[in-house]
């Protein structure tokens, strides 16, 4: 009989992950800094705005997507949520503010 060492079931067991942080872009960086000034301007999970002509309330906290800033936000009065990508003139608005 061969110890339990040699079973690969037991080394992976055994083994404890050591995750890293990976370095991020400084355009991810700002990103994450903008989507945080807009949980603070109201964009932020259990809210309700009104963006593109209907009223949604806010599922998620704002987050990056692509090279803009998202909700995951859902219709009022329907059940389906959705991602809306905030308008530029948002997130322009945030910027203006950080600098200022």
């Amino acid at each position: 009989m061969g110890t339990q060492d040699s079973n690969p079931a037991n080394d992976y067991n055994r083994n404890i992950v050591n995750a890293e942080i990976l370095p991020i872009s400084k355009e991810m960086a700002d990103l994450i800094k903008v989507c945080d000034r807009l949980k603070e301007m109201g964009y932020a999970q259990s809210k309700r705005i009104r963006i593109y002509g209907q009223e949604f309330d806010v599922i998620s906290n704002p987050f990056p997507q692509g090279k803009g800033v998202a909700v995951q936000a859902q219709p009022k009065g329907a059940k389906q949520t959705r991602v809306l990508q905030l308008p530029l003139p948002i997130l322009q608005m945030v910027t203006r503010r950080k600098i200022a």
